[in-house]
């Protein structure tokens, strides 16, 4: 076994050594928003329309100068479940949101509300705002259904709305949970969006040109009954959710792109090339089984979230609830297994439950953290940090890690020996790893 001034040395190293590679942007102990005056406010927080305790942050966007976010309702006295800060105004790190499209829009008395529940959304090159509203309010409570799952499509220029798409039944099926979107948006005459349910596992895919959806089936979409177990901050829980991450490649010269995908409580990464989708014919037979490829594993311990490709670099970020942090593979790289990851992010203080991540038109990476796993199975504290936001350019997210293309050791030997040292033991194989990781790593000084 290694002695503790080994151990000692080699935790010295590291903490030099590695770096954190996003900054914090924005926090909040609770959201706010900007009622059109206090009277408004206190009268809504009065009344319970408004529970400042419920309203948690789930999904994001970026889109010029507006960075939205989704809030779910997952508990009643959420006033408005989709809304937006303004990037230029830097007043504060605190901003209380402001609602889209409006105040009215997020009215549940109306016979068809406009907006119930959304948790993704996805702005497209062409100016458009999706929106995946799950149309079910209140799941962490009393659920209230408001129709079959629906997209919303929104014109970012004058915030009208272009098209709302509600999901036929027949792609809606028993215990149906829609929970994350992709735009394919190469051509924005003939965009495709793609829809993933985690509960009932399946895809949607909606033809903006056709005006129609249809529903793919595949056995990679289902949960692993291995990969159920979270631990995130003290809190063990269980889920069985099945498809969840989704993220697109720059389209190729045929149009088509590759769709990455992965079910929550899975520690595998799967593809699809959109051509296969986006046939109904082909995408709706039995037929296309044979069209999924098996990328591999993250390894132990490494469910993921939300995942989103940056299309200039080629690198897949995405979240790790389990261990805090935020991860990248190069789509070029042809290995997909635990030494291909790349730590860009992690923080067990700051890092809590990462929900959501996006590249803006700018390549700014940013995440969003919102303990989601206090807010289900304990209670925030209204006197602590609760949310936050993070960005950094994607060339510095990925810099020193085996992501960027001028790739430098030392960073991934430090997250390989990170990645041993946080084991709750240390067997003499992993001693040995250790003991040849800093042989590398002196190796690496001296050359």
């Amino acid at each position: 076994m290694l002695s503790t001034s080994f151990v000692g040395l080699i935790l010295l190293v590291a903490s030099t050594l590695a770096k954190d590679n996003l900054q914090l942007a924005y926090e909040w102990r609770e959201i706010d928003f900007k009622y059109p005056n206090a009277e408004q406010r206190w009268s809504a927080i009065e009344k319970g329309a408004f529970k400042p305790a419920n309203v948690l942050p789930f999904g994001m966007e970026i889109y010029r100068h507006r960075l939205f976010l989704t809030l779910p309702r997952w508990r009643d006295g959420v006033p408005a479940t989709l809304a937006y800060l303004d990037l230029n105004d830097n007043s504060t790190n605190m901003p209380a949101l402001t609602p889209f499209p409006s105040w009215e829009a997020h009215s549940l008395l109306e016979p068809e509300p406009e907006l119930v529940s959304p948790f993704r959304i996805r702005a497209d090159r062409c100016g458009r705002l999706w929106v995946l509203d799950s149309r079910i309010a209140g799941v962490l409570e009393q659920s209230k259904l408001y129709g079959t799952a629906q997209l919303l499509v929104y014109d970012l220029h004058n915030d009208n709305l272009l098209r709302r798409q509600i999901l036929p039944d027949s792609q809606v099926k028993q215990g149906s949970f829609f929970a994350n979107l992709a735009v394919e948006d190469a051509d924005c005459e003939n965009t495709y969006a793609y829809a993933g349910d985690l509960g009932s596992p399946g895809l949607v895919v909606y033809s903006w040109r056709q005006h129609e959806s249809w529903r793919v089936h595949h056995h990679y979409f289902h949960p692993d009954p291995m990969a159920g177990n979270f631990s995130i901050n003290g809190i063990e829980f269980q889920w069985d959710d099945g498809l969840y991450g989704l993220a697109l490649s720059k389209a190729e010269p045929n149009g088509f792109s590759t769709l990455y995908f992965h079910p929550l409580c899975s520690t595998m990464e799967f593809s699809v090339n959109t051509s296969v989708l986006r046939n109904k014919t082909l995408a709706t037979s039995m037929d296309i089984y044979r069209e999924f490829k098996v990328l591999g594993s993250r390894g132990v311990n490494t469910q993921a979230g939300a995942e989103f490709l940056d299309q200039e670099s080629g690198v897949l970020f995405y979240s790790l609830p389990n261990l805090n942090e935020v991860a990248c593979w190069k789509t070029s790289n042809t290995e997909y297994n635990h030494n291909a990851q790349s730590r860009v992010f992690v923080s067990n203080d700051k890092l809590i439950f990462p929900s959501d991540i996006k590249v803006d038109q700018e390549q700014r990476l940013w995440v969003l953290s919102n303990q989601l796993q206090s807010y289900i199975y304990d209670e925030l504290y209204p006197g602590s940090i609760n949310f936050r936001i993070f960005k950094a350019s994607v060339e510095e997210a990925i810099a020193d890690t085996g992501c960027s293309s001028t790739r430098k050791i030392i960073p991934d030997i430090i997250n390989r020996l990170d990645d041993i040292l946080n084991t709750k033991t240390t067997s003499g194989a992993a001693a040995e790893t250790i003991s040849s990781l800093l042989i590398l790593l002196v190796l690496s000084f001296v050359l």
